[in-house]
């Protein structure tokens, strides 16, 4: 069972924003934040949900190849909403939300780019 990850960016400040309004859209919210001062090499920031950060934005060299995370939302609303909040937070369409029957037949997901690259996607598993 996956406890946390998270993506290294090159604009902790571009990115923080970034995720806080596209997770917003799916219940996720900035839970907390050290600066480099206190974790001795990099600014870092804490998404999720329940009091509990999950989701990690660490400043840095961003990952190569980029990451791909996905985000397990519970309807294809949810799915809408996230797209929409991350194309209006300068996210990059990566794949507008639709079915993707090929994974299986009631997988609805949407994916785009954030400003490192990586492919973040928002999916929900729900007829």
């Amino acid at each position: 069972m996956i406890d946390h990850t998270g993506v290294a960016v090159s604009n902790h400040q571009q990115s923080k924003k970034f995720y806080s309004e596209t997770l917003a859209a799916i219940g996720y919210e900035l839970i907390v934040e050290f600066p480099a001062s206190v974790t001795g090499s990099e600014d870092v920031a804490g998404f999720g949900e329940g009091g509990k950060p999950d989701f990690w934005v660490v400043s840095g060299t961003p990952n190569k190849p980029p990451v791909h995370v996905a985000f397990r939302v519970t309807s294809r609303a949810a799915v809408d909403a996230f797209y929409k909040a991350a194309l209006t937070a300068g996210g990059r369409d990566n794949g507008q939300p639709g079915l993707r029957p090929h994974y299986h037949t009631d997988y609805y997901a949407a994916f785009v780019l954030d400003p490192d690259g990586h492919n973040i996607e928002a999916v929900c598993h729900e007829a």
